[in-house]
């Protein structure tokens, strides 16, 4: 059966676990699942996936939701040392940390702009509060990295993954000045310097196209 992920590569998170997967030497197989069309919502995803979101990975019959989720379990699963994600108490709590602070900040801002574009057609601007969000992220990013070369240390961990996807797609709706924020444009330019990160120029490019409208404001 292998392996199978569930989502887009439009879509931030699933773009994390994509890289992860390309990063280990995982061969994944990728079923698309159109938000956009409420693929989500079909009675078939609803069985795999109650909370009805992307990415869903499916290791064998193992069913994992959500790509902060995800991103452990499969270093846990095949990763052959620690280096994605330290054994040590103390690093491994720096990475949880920042995948909390994904999780918890950055992607919900990023939803939250996407889901007033999506539902409430608000088409070619960014709100004043949007704005003010989306730079604050920013600015906690770039404080983060005044201390490490990586967001969680020394070294790129899944923290990394999953944080520069996101950032990849909230640049598309606000450019990043580099003069207010030069750590976090050296750090997503060294990253997406990686072979494995491939498959996330794909999907900043299709955010790109999606919110070059509101990136000019």
């Amino acid at each position: 059966m292998g392996v199978i992920v569930y989502g887009s590569i439009f879509s931030p998170p699933c773009r994390a676990v994509l890289i992860t997967a390309e990063a280990l030497g995982v061969p994944v197989q990728i079923k698309d699942v159109n938000i956009g069309q409420k693929e989500h919502l079909s009675p078939e995803f609803l069985k795999i996936n109650p909370q009805h979101t992307v990415p869903t990975l499916d290791d064998n019959g193992t069913i994992v939701i959500d790509s902060h989720a995800i991103l452990p379990f499969l270093i846990s699963k095949y990763a052959k040392d620690d280096y994605f994600y330290p054994k040590d108490l103390g690093k491994r709590a720096l990475v949880e940390a920042r995948l909390h602070f994904d999780s918890g900040t950055a992607f919900s801002v990023l939803k939250a702009v996407y889901r007033s574009h999506l539902y409430e057609g608000q088409l070619e601007y960014l709100t004043e509060l949007q704005t003010q969000k989306i730079l604050e992220v920013y600015a906690l990013l770039n404080t983060f990295l005044e201390r490490t070369e990586w967001i969680a240390g020394d070294r790129l961990t899944i923290a990394d993954i999953s944080l520069i996807t996101t950032l990849n797609s909230l640049e598309a709706m606000l450019a990043i000045d580099a003069n207010k924020f030069p750590k976090i444009v050296k750090w997503s330019e060294r990253a997406n310097q990686l072979p494995f990160f491939s498959v996330n120029k794909i999907g900043k490019e299709q955010y790109l196209d999606k919110w070059k409208v509101v990136s000019k404001h």
